[in-house]
């Protein structure tokens, strides 16, 4: 979950480094610092704080010169956030620095025999091993040897960067579990955790595999397994703009990419409707027409934010194409001995297409023989990569740590997906062609409500000191409230939880009051009239009620102190629509409170760690 960059060409090595961790400060900003090599010396600036308290204190005038260098901002996890946990590491004679994401599971044995062999450990991390290992066998080999030799001997996952006063005119870097991308320019090689931190430099990527190794000099590009067998490896293009990644006016990237959703759901379906025909093409399923028709089960496979789609994927496809569904936390799946059959689909859906515990449920699902498909955003991501097909919600990159544009992206896909395979059941395509039709339509209806954003930051003001909230849905708007409670959590440190309206009475009502607020997602659909009742029952208790209701619904007036309207639509759509409101009452809130809404409090964008 850490951000890692690292550089080797003729430019100014700590700017290039600097920007590109200011690029991935979203994976995690508890502690920053850069390395770099200059004839003979290592030059290490790190700290306890964010990109830009290092920048504000690190000389720039000592790396001149430099043409290798390596950063890292970081989340931690072994160790507290200060300045000796920082990284880069390096070895006991100051010739080698490290940056790594991941966790050495048996860094404690590894730390032992290093101590008993004179090593000085400086740092509670488990990374600082690595590069005490690496010190070992350098010795005596080249560093490339050095790497592979000491990645033999440890568990767990990692992404490093390597670089050595040995041999100043290459990195080596190597990735287990934690994602690296090498960008490919001319005359220069950057390589990092992501994409974002590449694209200003270079469009011409390769994505390092699990297992593999790579040897990096400004010119050229070595891969090898880790038994040290040469590779070949295949070239990319990164495909979308630099302008994705800056805040184009926007105080946050989360406003600006809620803001975004109306291009981004359009994104997620264009080239996929066939209007005419009342259905939707997917090439990328790779699934055959005998495939289709045997599937029995569906189950999806996601955390956090993706696993509030799979249950909206849940409702959807059960109701229109008749398919059972089951949604898990991919953190559980492979401990709960998971049952899979001839005719189960596994659907896994994450944002980065990164996630640990998602990635290992996929492989798990593989391994037991059933057909497993990825909903991801970043292309050439490991998930996309590895699953057996799958589709690609065209987001573009998410920088704010909440993830907004990617739900209802995912959202849209999972629309797509029931169509695809109710198109083949049940649905006629007179039916198929009035549900898209009105899909279409989406964009246009969220553009509307963004419009409307005055009015629910006006509620914000109204609740911004309250410490809890209570978030209700009924049907396929259960999902939409567990995430706009989530929302509300995840940046703005409130307590809030979301519940199926019915299930109040079974607990939660215990807890209202005059200073218990209530969201009530309470849109006219076949439930609406239970969710009135429900209302009620909060009234009668003295507790304050936002609603987010239909635009033209004047009853609701009668039992909520506060009403956010939305355009009608299908009822296949209204999450769509339901949950803009909640992304922006969260947002607003946290602003009002001071917090930083973009790097909220312990958490980073992609958990590349279980």
């Amino acid at each position: 979950m850490c951000g890692i960059v690292g550089y080797i060409g003729n430019k100014n090595v700590a700017e290039v480094l600097i920007n590109g961790l200011r690029r991935l400060e979203y994976r995690g900003y508890d502690s920053v610092g850069i390395a770099a090599l200059l004839g003979n010396e290592l030059i290490i600036q790190k700290q306890k704080g964010k990109v830009a308290d290092l920048n504000k204190k690190l000389n720039y005038e000592k790396f001149n010169g430099c043409t290798v260098g390596i950063g890292h901002t970081r989340w931690a996890t072994h160790g507290e956030p200060n300045d000796i946990n920082a990284h880069p590491h390096c070895d006991c004679n100051g010739d080698i620095a490290l940056v790594h994401n991941g966790i050495i599971e048996n860094y404690s044995a590894i730390k032992k025999v290093l101590i008993e062999h004179g090593h000085t450990i400086q740092s509670e991390t488990d990374t600082e091993v690595l590069v005490h290992l690496i010190e070992y066998y350098h010795q005596t080999m080249s560093l490339v040897d050095a790497v592979q030799k000491t990645l033999t001997r440890v568990e767990g996952t990692y992404g490093i960067v390597v670089i050595s006063k040995k041999e100043p005119d290459k990195m080596v870097a190597a990735r287990n579990g934690s994602p690296l991308i090498l960008g490919i320019g001319d005359g220069e090689m950057i390589v990092a955790s992501d994409a974002s931190a590449i694209v200003e430099h270079t469009r011409k990527v390769m994505y390092v595999s699990d297992g593999e190794i790579v040897e990096i000099t400004k010119d050229t590009v070595r891969t090898f397994d880790l038994r040290k067998h040469e590779l070949e490896k295949q070239t990319d293009k990164i495909d979308w703009d630099i302008a994705y990644i800056e805040k184009q006016g926007f105080p946050h990237f989360m406003l600006k990419e809620i803001f975004e959703q109306p291009e981004t759901i359009q994104n997620a379906f264009r080239g996929r409707i066939v209007l005419d025909e009342g259905k939707t093409r997917l090439d990328g399923l790779r699934l055959t027409e005998d495939e289709l028709n045997s599937i029995k089960r569906i189950i999806f496979i996601a955390c956090g934010t993706s696993w509030h789609a799979g249950l909206i994927g849940e409702y959807l496809i059960e109701e229109y194409a008749r398919i059972p569904v089951e949604v898990e936390y991919a953190s559980e799946f492979r401990y709960c001995s998971p049952i899979l059959e001839k005719g189960d689909l596994v659907i896994v859906i994450s944002q980065s297409g990164e996630t640990a515990d998602t990635l290992a449920a996929m492989r798990e699902a593989k391994a037991r023989g059933v057909r497993v498909l990825g909903i991801t955003n970043v292309v050439g991501s490991t998930i996309a990569r590895e699953s057996d097909g799958g589709v690609y919600i065209h987001a573009g990159p998410e920088i704010g740590v909440a993830s907004t544009k990617a739900f209802t992206s995912q959202i849209t896909v999972l629309i797509l997906l029931t169509f695809y395979l109710a198109r083949r059941r049940f649905m006629t395509a007179d039916a198929g062609r009035e549900f898209l039709q009105e899909l279409i339509q989406v964009p246009a209806l969220v553009q509307s409500i963004l419009g409307k954003n005055d009015e629910i930051k006006a509620i914000a003001t109204l609740y911004q000191h309250h410490r809890n909230f209570l978030y209700l849905g009924r049907g396929i708007q259960f999902p939409v409230a567990l995430e706009g409670a989530l929302k509300l959590k995840e940046i703005s440190y409130i307590h809030a939880e979301g519940y199926p309206a019915a299930e109040m009475k079974h607990g939660p009502i215990a807890l209202i009051d005059e200073n218990m607020p209530v969201v009530f997602i309470a849109i006219k659909d076949e439930v609406y009239q239970k969710v009135i009742s429900n209302m009620q029952e909060v009234k009668a208790r003295k507790g304050k009620i936002i609603a987010i209701a239909t635009e033209g619904d004047e009853e609701i007036q009668k039992f909520a102190d506060h009403v956010f309207y939305v355009p009608a639509t299908i009822k296949i759509a209204s999450p769509l629509l339901t949950v803009i409101p909640l992304q922006l009452l969260a947002y607003h809130i946290a602003v009002l409170r001071g917090c930083n809404v973009d790097q909220p409090r312990n958490l980073a964008k992609s958990v590349t760690v279980e």
